[in-house]
């Protein structure tokens, strides 16, 4: 087994430290526009971030298991070498950004993601809001592990994948250089992803590159300021409601629903989707793309 460092763990004190220069930023140069720091929704993100460490460590079991016997049964191999390791992790990012537009356009991996756009700010604490069910991500890379990756760089490519996307939770930097944004995922196409502007919806799905969403026409470029957060915000600052809170309005919606084939859509279709027949009733469809509108699904009333 290959020995990769725990790239997330050892950055932990890094991302502390560089949050603290971003809080006192704020106190020596505010910023009337941006929306800077509130301690209860800080506190929340942080919450989330300690929560989603323990709670992978608990779906990591199952899914090494997985990982480990698809690996064995496949009769390829992809060895670790200086030249090897920067294309997995090109592969990584790419899967990553189907594993993360997927996230945005299917409902029930939706429940899991949206809690990283609940909060309404938008500062490198936000980066530290994770989800607690994560295992649904683990599909999108078996690609990968069938192709003879070793589950252990899995691991490694995501957490440098995670560890780069730190940093562009931000409002304190503005655009870079035309080279890099054009290639490089960076704060100002991550605020775009999380605006909550019709036009910004579900846009700029890219990890570490930005050239996924050039590629497969999800990128949009910053233009007006973003508004963040979702677009019927949960108003809730209680760590469980804010992990739960979308499967809990899946379950309503599935009790209610009419019939089966309204139950699955109201699972697998978009956040947004409601049946044509209660949308005639009343209920707005979603317009557009199938991946516009993911952040319209029905939201628990807040605490």
């Amino acid at each position: 087994m290959p020995h990769l460092p725990d790239v997330l763990l050892w950055s932990i004190p890094a991302f502390v430290l560089l949050a603290v220069i971003e809080m006192v930023s704020y106190r020596l140069h505010p910023d009337e526009e941006a929306k800077g720091y509130e301690a209860k929704d800080a506190a929340t993100s942080v919450g989330m971030g300690l929560g989603s460490l323990a709670f992978d460590a608990l779906w990591k079991v199952p899914i090494v298991a997985i990982y480990a016997t698809i690996y064995e049964l496949t009769p390829l191999r992809i060895p670790v070498l200086w030249w090897t390791l920067p294309l997995m992790l090109l592969a990584q990012d790419f899967f990553y950004y189907w594993s993360h537009r997927g996230h945005h356009v299917i409902r029930v991996l939706w429940a899991c993601h949206v809690v990283h756009h609940s909060s309404e700010k938008f500062n490198l604490s936000t980066a530290l809001r994770q989800p607690w069910t994560t295992w649904t991500v683990w599909p999108f890379y078996v690609p990968m592990i069938a192709l003879g990756v070793h589950p252990a760089v899995i691991a490694f490519t995501s957490g440098a994948n995670l560890v780069y996307q730190f940093w562009v939770h931000t409002e304190r930097i503005d655009k870079l250089p035309r080279p890099f944004e054009f290639v490089l995922n960076t704060p100002s196409h991550h605020r775009v992803h999380h605006a909550s502007q019709g036009g910004y919806l579900d846009r700029n799905f890219g990890g570490i590159l930005i050239i996924w969403d050039r590629m497969f026409g999800s990128f949009v470029a910053e233009t007006e300021r973003p508004v963040y957060g979702l677009t019927k915000n949960i108003k809730t600052f209680n760590p469980l409601r804010v992990a739960t809170h979308e499967y809990a309005a899946i379950a309503r919606d599935v009790r209610a629903a009419d019939s089966w084939r309204e139950r699955a859509g109201r699972v697998f279709r978009g956040p947004g989707w409601s049946p044509a027949e209660r949308a005639g009733a009343g209920e707005i469809p979603q317009a557009g793309p199938p991946e516009a509108g993911a952040r319209a699904s029905v939201q628990e009333p807040a605490a």
